[in-house]
């Protein structure tokens, strides 16, 4: 006969057992959805399933959140149920991203869900996320066919010339491919020691690099014009050759030319200077002389033949334009018969500006510019070289237009 103590330990182990097994059913084998609803199901649409499979885990954020659910195909691709706990944090609807990823390098897939907004609306039973919104990875035997092709498309001949170059490249190279290997280990320390300054260099060179976007039409015309620059250089190939054989005979004759000029050379480019600094402040009138003057030569021609007579004709154009008159106001008027004499009224001048429609003379109207002085000229120092103005030595002025004009 059974006692009482040994009963009391059979009903007690029987009581742990059935709630051992209510436990794991309802932790493992999920039959706690046979009586309370603990998930909810939203349909994700792949246009390829990429070797997802029922029972995978679902993540958000790379944390578990329930299990892949029913596969059904479509004529898009394939719908595949997301079975979710309930007690997984809300999950935001919008922006929502789906991608089924490797788990391990033995292509165990799961999902994986990535939000990139925050807020209401969540997702919750019936959702569907779209294939817009999916990524999976691409297929071993799609990868496989790829690689294949690939291999397929070089030659092998090539193939085991490139393999014998390499074996004889690093062939006796372990030494130097180990210290290539320390020495990049020593340079990743310095780059990591250095993070900060090249994170800021890189932060800097964004300004940079806009500018140079910026000046890129810029960048592509002088590339342009670089390219139709050497594209001449190239055509006049031979006239450059030319020219380069003939510099040398060329700097000889230019020497022997300053060689035997010797000074008188130096005085003549004097002359010129100091003739340019007079003409250049006079240089709209000597314009208008040079376009004025063939005209008067080819009218003087018409006038005077050559056969004996003149053929001109007068026209007059008294007061056209009118004469000057203001800034001679001080000046006494006169009886044109009067002969008697009187002072010369030496402050009187045409005051008329320039410009005005009124005939406008006087001297005040030539340049003011003044005379410049005269460009030294060079002269033979004691050991028979030509001193160059200011280096060193005493010039010679010329002070005065009289000077110029006697070349004194």
């Amino acid at each position: 006969m059974i006692s009482r103590r040994i009963r009391i330990q059979l009903v007690a182990f029987v009581l742990l057992a059935v709630i051992g097994i209510v436990y794991a059913g309802a932790k493992y084998a999920g039959m706690a959805s046979l009586v309370q609803q603990t998930t909810y199901t939203v349909h994700l649409d792949l246009a390829d399933t990429g070797g997802i499979f029922t029972n995978a885990e679902v993540t958000y954020r790379g944390v578990g959140i329930g299990r892949v659910g029913k596969l059904k195909p479509t004529e898009q691709g394939a719908d595949v149920e997301l079975v979710i706990r309930k007690s997984a944090p809300h999950i935001p609807s919008d922006g929502l991203k789906a991608e089924v990823k490797n788990l391990s390098v033995i292509g165990e897939l799961y999902v994986d869900l990535t939000p990139t907004a925050s807020g209401s609306p969540y997702l919750r039973n019936g959702s569907v996320i779209p294939a817009s919104a999916t990524r999976t990875p691409i297929a071993p035997a799609r990868l496989l066919a790829g690689l294949n092709n690939l291999l397929q498309s070089v030659p092998p001949e090539q193939t085991t010339t490139v393999l014998d170059e390499l074996s004889a490249a690093f062939a006796n190279g372990g030494g130097d491919l180990g210290r290539l290997l320390d020495s990049s280990s020593e340079l990743l320390t310095s780059a990591r020691a250095s993070l900060e300054q090249t994170q800021a260099l890189i932060d800097a060179s964004e300004v940079v690099l806009r500018t140079q976007n910026a000046s890129a039409d810029n960048v592509l015309a002088f590339s342009t014009s670089l390219k139709l620059l050497s594209q001449r250089l190239k055509a006049a190939d031979p006239s450059l050759n030319r020219l380069i054989g003939n510099a040398p005979l060329l700097t000889t004759e230019v020497s022997d030319l300053l060689r035997e000029s010797g000074t008188g050379f130096s005085h003549l480019i004097a002359d010129l200077l100091t003739t340019s600094r007079l003409v250049d402040p006079r240089g709209d009138g000597l314009r208008e002389l040079l376009v004025t003057y063939p005209v008067l030569s080819r009218a003087a021609y018409s006038a005077v033949p050559g056969d004996g007579t003149a053929h001109f004709g007068l026209v007059l154009n008294a007061f056209d334009p009118q004469p000057c008159t203001r800034g001679y106001q001080t000046t006494a008027h006169r009886a044109g018969s009067s002969t008697a004499g009187g002072p010369v009224n030496k402050e009187a001048t045409c005051a008329e500006p320039q410009g005005s429609p009124i005939d406008v003379r006087g001297t005040q109207n030539v340049p003011r510019e003044p005379i410049p002085d005269a460009v030294p000229y060079p002269s033979s120092s004691s050991e028979g070289t030509t001193e160059v103005p200011g280096w060193g030595w005493q010039p010679r002025w010329v002070t005065g237009p009289d000077q110029i004009l006697s070349g004194h």
